[in-house]
């Protein structure tokens, strides 16, 4: 249990939001990829945005 513990706070961490967004990604990345284009460039554009909601989030949570 403790090892399942472990990766879900390795993955996850404070924002599940954030994890989500980025397996999120990863799926449309996939489905882009099968359907024969080239999507090496979804995935950077996707965790920038990924980090800059979350971090919009939690300043004006702090603010």
């Amino acid at each position: 249990m403790r090892f399942l513990r472990f990766w879900w706070d390795f993955v996850v961490g404070d924002d599940w939001r954030a994890a989500l967004g980025v397996v999120v990604a990863l799926g449309a990345t996939a489905v882009i990829v099968a359907a024969g284009v080239d999507a090496w460039w979804l995935m950077p554009i996707a965790v920038a945005l990924v980090l800059y909601i979350s971090l919009r989030r939690e300043t004006q949570k702090a603010s």
